[in-house]
């Protein structure tokens, strides 16, 4: 089931930026993209959570606030738009192969760092399909870059 949750999300990420670079190509700025997505999500979110839990719910959000928790919701917002200047200037398909071997590159480096592994601690499975994985990103996104 998770697995099949993973899938469905790569799937509806490309639809998401496909649609977002279409919104960013009618409007000023990817600004404006960037806060109707933001808008739409936080207010599906809300109500979710509203219907859950009542008013309650949104006194949990507040008191759970803390200065250091608004730092994921920047870098989330900074991938949205990283993903969506790329599918303008490279494609999907060199954006997606760059973000998944960047992103498999910092979870091996986070997992590696949480666990006190070094590069040796990893099996040969995980660092050849890591090799070939950003080998295959630099294959997709070598013409363009």
């Amino acid at each position: 089931m998770t697995v099949a949750t993973l899938i469905l999300a790569g799937i509806s990420l490309v639809l998401q930026n496909v649609l977002m670079v279409r919104i960013t190509q009618s409007v000023s700025t990817v600004i404006v993209t960037l806060v109707i997505n933001s808008s739409v999500g936080l207010t599906a979110l809300l109500l979710i959570l509203i219907s859950r839990n009542g008013l309650a719910g949104l006194a949990e959000v507040a008191g759970a606030i803390r200065p250091w928790a608004v730092l994921p919701g920047l870098l989330g917002s900074f991938f949205v738009f990283a993903g969506i200047m790329g599918y303008q200037r490279l494609g999907a398909a060199p954006t997606i192969a760059v973000l998944v071997a960047s992103q498999l590159l910092a979870g091996l480096a986070f997992d590696a760092a949480i666990s006190g592994k070094t590069m040796a601690g990893f099996s040969l499975s995980q660092l050849v399909g890591a090799l070939l994985l950003v080998s295959g990103a630099v294959l997709v996104a070598g013409r363009n870059a």
